[in-house]
């Protein structure tokens, strides 16, 4: 008898559920990281695209904010053609997409090609996290998603560590008649394609697939799979009128709107904050961006202690939002230096509460509707990413600062923490 043939069917499982987290999770983390970078990286060449294209404040946040026009437009046509197409080949095509789109940022010449750009990577990029997302579901069993959520959108706060000082180090190179800031896109887009070609050598469509697994995990983890994807099948599905119309997908709409909300101003308006403080280079401005992103990092990892320990999943984020909206505001009293620091603080908050926002709808929302729900709240939620930097932009070429715009993402954070703590849920 075969070692294979002798393994029971649960450890079975067990040793393909570990395979499979050590074969797809690293490579859905450095794809987010790619993403994440194509994503931000304009923040970064904001005075070289004044500097050279006449591209201003406000049609710098006009074109970072389109992006997530695009997004939200196209996801669920995105989420169709998944269906059609399948994860590997949609999560291949659509990075090698993306990846050619970002590359092609560093030859506009006008502010409408900007936008042009900006919104057809949104609408590039749409697919992504749905397409994991649809991935894990046809490879792990319900009780391994959650950790393979939490390990795979680690990658957003690794990209903002390291973002920064990237993009800086890729500003320095000069040569072939392109400026530092167009050598930036082209690389870091160039290498998403190249992460295309990767992705579709490495990934397997369904577990029956993988080589990589021995017969008795493959046809171990294909039933686990498929009988809980047949049990699924088998809910009621609820109508657009419906899932639209259910109040507490229009409360989770505006938390996730109103976190995304403080994250986008911050990610793109950082670095401007940042040189504000006077004398920094390219490569220090970078190191600096760094920091809060680390300082949240330790914060996630805190607050998930501490939910853990003490259950209130609502408190939590409430309290999150809290130190993010007064960070906020006791960033606009002081200088530069101080604004920072209080920055740092208000980046533990609002990245904790993007952390321990996502098991509220998971939890709450009837299952005929969650599936839908939830791509619809990452849909709407990120529009909160065109809101803030567009926002802010106006708000920098009128007042000639960003003070006003920090006040309002103070109430903005603090007004939903209100609302986290009064909402109940009454359970059918």
């Amino acid at each position: 008898m075969s070692d294979a043939a002798a393994t029971s069917a649960p450890d079975a499982l067990a040793s393909a559920v570990r395979k499979a987290r050590w074969r797809l999770l690293p490579i859905f983390v450095v794809m987010f990281i790619v993403n994440y970078v194509d994503r931000v990286n304009v923040s970064f060449i904001k005075p070289q695209l004044e500097a050279s294209l006449g591209i201003g404040a406000t049609a710098y946040g006009l074109g970072a904010g389109l992006f997530f026009w695009g997004y939200a437009l196209f996801e669920v046509p995105a989420n169709l053609a998944l269906e059609r197409m399948g994860a590997r080949r949609w999560l291949t095509l659509i990075a090698a997409v993306w990846g050619a789109l970002a590359a092609l940022l560093a030859f506009v010449r006008t502010a409408e090609e900007f936008y042009t750009l900006r919104f057809l990577l949104g609408a590039a990029e749409a697919g992504f996290f749905p397409g994991v997302v649809y991935t894990f579901t046809r490879w792990f069993p319900a009780a391994e998603r959650g950790r393979a959520m939490a390990v795979f959108l680690s990658g957003s706060a690794i990209a903002s560590v390291i973002s920064g000082p990237l993009s800086a180090a890729l500003l320095g190179i000069q040569g072939l008649g392109l400026q530092g800031w167009q050598w930036m896109v082209l690389l870091e887009g160039i290498f998403s394609v190249g992460m295309a070609g990767v992705l579709w050598c490495w990934l397997d469509a369904l577990p029956a697939d993988a080589r990589w697994l021995e017969p008795a995990e493959r046809a171990a983890l294909t039933a686990a799979v498929e009988s809980e994807r047949a049990a699924a099948i088998t809910r009621p599905k609820a109508g657009l009128g419906e899932l639209l119309l259910d109040p507490r997908l229009l409360f989770f709409c505006w938390v996730y709107f109103a976190i995304q909300l403080t994250i986008y101003a911050v990610t793109f308006w950082l670095p401007e904050i940042i040189r504000g403080m006077g004398g920094l280079s390219d490569l220090q401005v970078g190191l600096f961006n760094s920091i809060p992103w680390l300082i949240s990092i330790v914060g996630m990892y805190l607050f998930a202690i501490a939910a853990a320990r003490r259950p209130g999943q609502q408190g939590w984020v409430a309290v999150a939002l809290i130190v993010a909206g007064l960070g906020m505001f006791a960033a606009t009293l002081g200088g530069p230096v101080a604004g920072f620091v209080c920055i740092c603080v208000s980046a533990l908050g609002f990245k904790s509460a993007a952390s321990l926002f996502w098991p509220l709808p998971q939890k709450e929302l009837d299952p005929r509707i969650a599936a839908a729900g939830i791509a619809l709240i990452n849909s709407l939620g990120n529009l909160g990413g065109f809101v803030a930097p567009a926002t802010f932009g106006w708000i920098k070429e009128t007042t000639g600062s960003v003070t006003w715009g920090l006040h309002g993402l103070a109430a903005s954070s603090l007004l939903t923490a209100v609302l986290v703590l009064l909402v109940r849920f009454r359970r059918a």
